[in-house]
């Protein structure tokens, strides 16, 4: 037998050691079109059951749990009883601070064709109202943060599953080798349960997201002037000999795997993420359109994070998710003063996502974009002391865009005062299988082999929101 046809891809790498190295390095800052024009095309991804309606998401992650009867499920009788004692039998609740009937501060107006009744919190977003899917009837499994982040993120109630951004690139893989999958744009606030949410779990740690800053530059040591090329030819060299030492030795280890694609990656990014975070590239509409000018600065802060998530998906990057700006009040957490809290944060975030929304339009890329605006649960129509509302596990909304998604909808409904869903009940599995279906994915076969069963995302759970769906 040849030799030659029994070395294996690290092995080669070792015994060629540095010139490897080098030629590798020289491949980072050669052009990239030739690889960009061969991506595959997405109905041939494997992993694909059907025809997918999206090929990327954006996670618009409202951290805190903001609450469904002041921002899309207005309540009449709501309004009709505040002050009054609350009609309805109370559950436990985190604080168990309960007090009267709390009517919503803002009025509600119905806004575009479609005429769906949105808070005066959202201008901007009104004005988009027949591009959303405005689900009702959502329910969420756990009443505190941290549980509900990680059910919300992982389809899971507790820390150590893989994140449904890492689930998606497990699924789909990638678009631009420059880029990773899944990102995660910090624009202030890390949610309870930590970077636990954002993590791959049991899948290999290629998968995890990577968190950028909405700054001038998202991570540091990625410029190319400070970068001396021939020192990092040298160092890589000499992981790909000592990582090749140790294949050799042990067998296929999916760490080392992960942590060799991960460094890989990062000198890929020395290049690419210096570009990408260029916004300044973009036309001044643009950046006025998204609110870079806007007083209030962290609308710019999300103003910033809006535009980079459009500039990731145009890159290829599978899953994009966005965190809340620090306002002041806690994230949506509105334990008392409900009024300064839901409007400093709406106000930070609805002009940039109007934004998002139009420019994906504008540039064709809606079509092909899933937007999901969601926290992790609602809250309490009943008052927490007196200006305040508790966490709502049981009925609250969020809405979704873009990607197949039928505007201008609104799907299942909550009682008369907006406590719990009472119409075409919705879990977050039904959320995630719904996701996954428009990407092209059966929730029920994508798996991983983990502790001797085949583990999925939506559990043993989940039914796909057809209506939704156009």
């Amino acid at each position: 037998m040849d030799p030659l046809n029994t070395l294996s891809r690290r092995a080669l790498l070792a015994r060629a050691a540095c010139g490897f190295g080098s030629v590798a390095l020289t491949s980072l800052v050669t052009d990239r079109d030739s690889r960009a024009s061969a991506l595959p095309d997405r109905r041939r991804l494997a992993g694909l059951d059907h025809v997918p309606r999206a090929r990327n998401v954006i996670f618009l992650y409202m951290d805190g749990g903001p609450s469904q009867v002041d921002t899309w499920d207005p309540k009449p009788l709501l309004q009709r009883d505040s002050g009054k004692p609350f009609p309805l039998a109370m559950e436990p609740t985190q604080f168990d601070n309960n007090g009267n009937t709390l009517g919503s501060p803002w009025k509600f107006a119905r806004h575009g064709e479609s005429g769906i009744e949105v808070s005066e919190l959202f201008p901007h977003i009104a004005s988009c109202v027949d591009r959303l899917a405005l689900i009702r009837s959502m329910t969420a499994d756990f009443p505190e943060h941290t549980n509900a982040n990680y059910f919300l993120h992982t389809g899971h109630g507790l820390q150590g599953r893989p994140s449904m951004g890492a689930w998606f690139g497990y699924g789909l893989g990638t678009e631009n080798q420059d880029l990773p999958g899944y990102v995660v744009l910090h624009g202030g606030l890390i949610p309870p349960g930590g970077i636990d949410n954002f993590l791959s779990g049991f899948l290999p740690a290629s998968y995890q997201a990577s968190i950028l800053r909405p700054a001038k530059m998202p991570i540091a040591n990625v410029d190319p002037k400070a970068i001396d090329f021939d020192a990092q030819a040298s160092q890589l060299a000499l992981m790909q000999r000592l990582d090749a030492k140790l294949v050799e030795r042990t067998g296929r280890i999916d760490a080392l795997e992960a942590a060799i694609h991960n460094y890989e990656l990062a000198a890929r990014m020395q290049l690419a993420v210096p570009e990408l975070a260029d916004v300044e590239s973009e036309p001044e509409s643009v950046r006025k359109l998204y609110g870079f000018e806007a007083e209030y600065d962290k609308t710019r802060v999300y103003a910033r994070q809006c535009l980079l998530a459009r500039r990731l998906i145009e890159r290829g990057v599978r899953f994009v998710e966005l965190t809340c700006p620090d306002c002041g009040y806690d994230r949506w957490d509105q334990h008392s003063r409900l009024k300064a809290g839901h409007g400093a944060n709406a106000r930070a975030i609805d002009q940039p996502i109007a934004a998002l929304l139009t420019d994906l339009e504008r540039r064709g890329m809606l079509d092909e974009t899933l937007v999901v605006w969601s926290g992790e649960f609602g809250r309490t129509p009943f008052a927490q002391g007196t200006n305040g509302r508790d966490h709502n596990p049981y009925g609250f909304s969020l809405w979704m865009a873009g990607g197949g998604i039928r505007g201008g909808t609104v799907y299942g409904a909550t009682d008369d005062y907006g406590y719990k869903a009472v119409e075409n009940r919705v879990t977050i599995h039904d959320l995630h299988a719904t996701m996954l279906h428009l990407l092209g994915i059966d929730h029920e076969k994508l798996t991983y082999r983990h502790s001797g069963r085949d583990i999925r995302l939506t559990d043993v759970a989940g039914e796909i929101i057809h209506d939704v769906i156009a």
